[in-house]
């Protein structure tokens, strides 16, 4: 399992912690030092089975001035917005919790990290 985390994010601290509290075996991203390549997010993101534009943080500072919230959100845009999150990866939602049996979840919740952990 592995975890993409932002250390100053609090939904990133509490997912750690619960990790930790069920003695989970995890590996540490910090994706903000780390980022994901455009191939990477692809992957990721047919594992969370989520489109990149569910994954956009659109109000971060770097969102308004790209201004992605006018961009279309339809496949023939997918590109675009994967090549934005790899060259501004504090766009990516966070955590992203990758789970042993391949699958994924934004581990923003409880619920979630325990669904990542069930896997």
């Amino acid at each position: 399992m592995e975890i993409w985390i932002n250390p100053a994010c609090s939904k990133c601290r509490s997912a750690v912690k619960l990790l930790d509290a069920e003695g989970a075996e995890y590996t540490v991203r910090r994706y903000l030092e780390d980022p994901p390549a455009e191939d990477e997010l692809r992957a990721v993101l047919e594992r969370l089975g989520l489109e990149p534009w569910d994954i956009t943080r659109t109000q971060e500072a770097e969102a308004k001035e790209l201004g992605l919230r006018s961009w279309p959100k339809e496949p023939a845009e997918r590109d675009r917005w994967i090549a934005a999150l790899a060259e501004h990866p504090r766009l990516i939602q966070r955590p992203i919790i990758t789970a042993d049996d391949g699958s994924a979840v934004v581990g923003r919740s409880e619920e979630a990290v325990r669904d990542a952990l069930s896997r």
